[in-house]
């Protein structure tokens, strides 16, 4: 039998993997050292050619093959090399965090059982290590509910898709409403469930207006699914979640909270209260692969009333047959839109029993503080200027007198030369540089030589023009 085809499991299989696996860690420390900072230079044609060098003399998959340990190394080094490096913290443009090695192992372990959570012959222990952590998710989000429920998704834009479904599945006629803040996943949640395009609440500095909710409403006789939003992807704003489920109870109209960059700030009694009202939410969507530090995907959905979640039960004899359930064998498949999955769950539970809801927290705090760092020392550069105090983690600035080709041309300047992977932002007041601060371990130090960076990039492509 050849070496390739080598099971992970059974009782041989973990010496099979600790044969291989140290192949994949040489050729990750052999890429990581190759690329030499937090993203590979020259663009996507280098990236391009980076492959084509590995493949232009043996297809990438031929009529026979290289073999296990060949094809480990070669490839782990290549994407190593070509990759960005969210453990770097010159590499902070998005919600994209650096998962933490515990997460990462105990996700080997899932990989090689390869458990799969559409039924529990599939998944006897994998079922219930679920069970437990989607418990305590609910209760996370709403510590007072009777009966709360919470799901595993792939992320933020399966559990506010969900959100809505169950809004739906409720009242067939029920109209979307959500802030301009919103994330993109509402509106496509929208069209995907044959809603009509959500209708648009203006809002003060980022955050949704409850009394533009109100006047929004008043028309709609209840027929509503409020998607409010706790950390946007462009500033970290949480909309005022208490006033808004007020006037959401007022008019009758559900509220589904989209919390996916900042829910799991709950775990931190310090920064918790900077989402009160979330427990008046019908919904809420979280990610563990925003602060949470998984390797993705790892998103949740919590509802208040377990109850609601009926709306997504489905019978496959297969799978669930009547018999079975009534003989005590947990029924699977209406915990999910899909059918095969991982047991995701497997990781975020080693995680937390690992670290404890104070250490998620503490990890959480560590990244606002470090955001708070960064913007004083933003706001303390003459060549640079701050757009607002950070809500979360995530920063706006830009080079002061700079317009918005400048600033657009600095990202990309950037990040053609492998230097600093920095995000955009598009404000009412133009185009701003955006560092999204996930790194648990980094200080606002760190983000010095960005800053410098920024800097010395802008004024050598402005020329002789005088940063003010």
């Amino acid at each position: 039998m050849p070496e390739s085809v080598a099971l992970a499991g059974g009782p041989e299989g973990h010496r099979r993997l600790a044969e291989l696996i140290p192949l994949v860690l040489d050729g990750l420390a052999a890429g990581t050292a190759e690329r030499g900072g937090a993203a590979p230079a020259g663009g996507p044609a280098a990236v391009a050619a980076g492959l084509a060098a590995l493949t232009g003399a043996r297809p990438l998959a031929g009529a026979t093959g290289v073999g296990a340990a060949q094809a480990l190394t070669e490839l782990s080094r290549l994407l190593a090399a070509g990759s960005v490096d969210p453990a770097d913290p010159a590499c902070a443009a998005h919600l994209h965090c650096p998962p933490l090695a515990v997460a990462v192992a105990a996700d080997v372990v899932a990989s090689a059982l390869n458990p799969s959570m559409d039924s529990w012959d599939q998944a006897p222990v994998a079922s219930e290590i679920e069970r437990e952590l989607t418990a305590l998710v609910a209760r996370l989000c709403y510590p007072d509910a009777a009966a709360p429920d919470a799901l595993v998704t792939t992320g933020g834009t399966e559990s506010n898709l969900l959100g809505l479904l169950l809004a739906r599945e409720q009242d067939p006629a029920v109209r979307p409403v959500c802030g301009r803040n919103a994330h993109h996943s509402a509106s496509r949640a929208a069209w995907l469930l044959g809603l009509p395009a959500p209708i648009l609440i203006d809002c003060d500095g980022e955050r949704m207006r409850p009394g533009a909710l109100a006047d929004a409403l008043r028309d709609l006789d209840g027929r509503a699914v409020v998607v409010a939003t706790a950390g946007t992807t462009d500033t970290g704003a949480i909309d005022p979640l208490r006033a808004l489920a007020q006037v959401c109870r007022r008019h009758g109209a559900r509220l589904h909270v989209d919390a996916s960059y900042g829910g799991l700030a709950l775990c931190s009694a310090k920064l918790k209260t900077r989402l009160d009202g979330l427990a008046e939410a019908d919904s809420v969507a979280l990610d563990a692969h925003k602060f949470g530090w998984q390797p993705i995907s790892a998103g949740l959905l919590a509802v208040r009333e377990a109850a609601d979640l009926a709306a997504l039960s489905v019978r496959a004899e297969y799978l669930n047959a009547d018999d079975d359930t009534e003989a005590g064998l947990p029924d699977l498949l209406g915990r999910s839109l899909r059918t095969s999955r991982r047991p995701d769950a497997f990781r975020m539970a080693v995680t937390l029993r690992a670290l404890g809801i104070e250490g998620m927290g503490a990890l959480v705090e560590h990244c606002c503080t470090t955001a708070a760092g960064v913007a004083a020392m933003i706001e303390a550069h003459p060549a640079l200027r701050l757009w607002g105090a950070p809500t979360l983690s995530t920063v706006l600035f830009r080079p002061a007198g700079a317009d918005d080709e400048l600033v657009t041309r600095v990202r990309r300047t950037l990040l053609e030369a492998g230097t600093a992977v920095v995000g955009r932002a598009t404000m009412p007041d133009g185009v701003w540089l955006k560092l999204t601060l996930l790194h648990p371990r980094a200080s606002a130090e760190d983000y010095r030589p960005v800053l410098e960076s920024v800097v010395a990039t802008a004024a050598e492509l402005a020329g002789s023009v005088v940063l003010r």
